[in-house]
């Protein structure tokens, strides 16, 4: 029975599914575009003019220091392709989208067929609430590759179509290909990232009864979780909140470009300290936990009457 219900929900969402995957798609591909025009066009245009350490001050200088804190940190260097083409993962609008379907898809969950009246037709078929919460995390361990998966053949894409209808060196065309390999490791990060945010709202949806309202508290909770951490990398006596935010831990760029898997939450609280963790397993516990509590509290709580 869980797996008709599994197959029921892929069904459910075969047509957003495509929706979002052909948006994140896109979006790679014009940001892979816009990668080549930046590194090869512009920055050495304006270098030619002004020292590039010059530059990047007075770009991120105050205010600026948040956009900063967003594209990645001062690490990155923007002459180098495959630098700037790694902020494609951690774009406000990828990470946007990704939580946004991890809250919707699971706002709809509980709540959502709760709202609509039919939770209770669903639970008069020989299901147990059990395998409803494992059906929906099956379901996401189907759907989350798949929309991972869209942004890797974006940026391939879009990779593709500027070298073919570019005309720079060979050494321009090594500097901008993408290596599977590379971007591969990153994707299991933004992929854990959707299951941490997917499993908190499904938490609060086994709790809820209208699908507005829990989008709207699980909504909340990402943008503070978002802020925080955006913050925090600005303001060091905010830096201690930051281990506390999901965020934290979706770090694509430092496995892209560092070969790094681990992040320290220590490295906020205490300098001295040391707690080296793997980011994506704790994302991936995270979603654990929230489907652990939808479960425990779905299979306690009595059901509404619709109204």
């Amino acid at each position: 029975m869980t797996m008709g219900l599994l197959g029921k929900l892929l069904r459910d969402v075969r047509i957003p599914l495509l929706v979002v995957c052909t948006l994140l798609g896109l979006f790679e591909c014009l940001y892979a575009r816009i990668t080549a025009r930046l590194t090869e066009e512009v920055i050495p245009t304006v270098t030619r003019h002004i020292p590039l350490d010059v530059l990047m001050d007075v770009l991120f200088k105050g205010p600026g220091q948040f956009i900063q804190a967003i594209l990645g940190g001062d690490w990155i260097d923007l002459r180098n392709a495959r630098d700037v083409l790694s902020i494609g993962l951690v774009h406000p609008f990828v990470q946007t989208v990704l939580c946004v379907w991890g809250v919707g898809r699971a706002a709809g969950a509980i709540a959502g067929e709760i709202d609509r009246g039919t939770m209770e037709l669903l639970l008069a078929q020989p299901i147990h609430r059990r395998s409803l919460i494992v059906a929906h995390a099956l379901a996401d361990l189907v759907i989350i590759p798949v929309l991972c998966l869209s942004v890797c053949a974006g940026l391939r894409l879009g990779v593709g179509a500027f070298v073919r209808i570019g005309s720079h060196a060979a050494a321009d065309v090594r500097q901008l290909s993408v290596n599977p390999l590379e971007y591969g490791p990153a994707l299991v990060n933004a992929a854990a990232l959707v299951f941490a945010v997917s499993g908190v709202t499904m938490a609060i949806s086994a709790a809820g009864r209208f699908r507005g309202r829990v989008m709207g508290i699980a909504v909340l909770v990402v943008l503070i979780q978002f802020l925080v951490n955006a913050i925090g990398q600005m303001w060091p006596r905010a830096a201690v909140l930051r281990p506390l935010t999901v965020f934290f831990y979706y770090q694509p760029q430092r496995i892209i470009l560092q070969g790094q898997w681990t992040v320290d939450p220590a490295d906020c609280w205490h300098p001295g300290w040391h707690l080296p963790l793997y980011a994506w397993l704790v994302l991936l516990a995270v979603g654990g936990v929230g489907y652990a509590l939808a479960l425990a509290i779905f299979s306690r709580r009595d059901l509404p009457a619709p109204l």
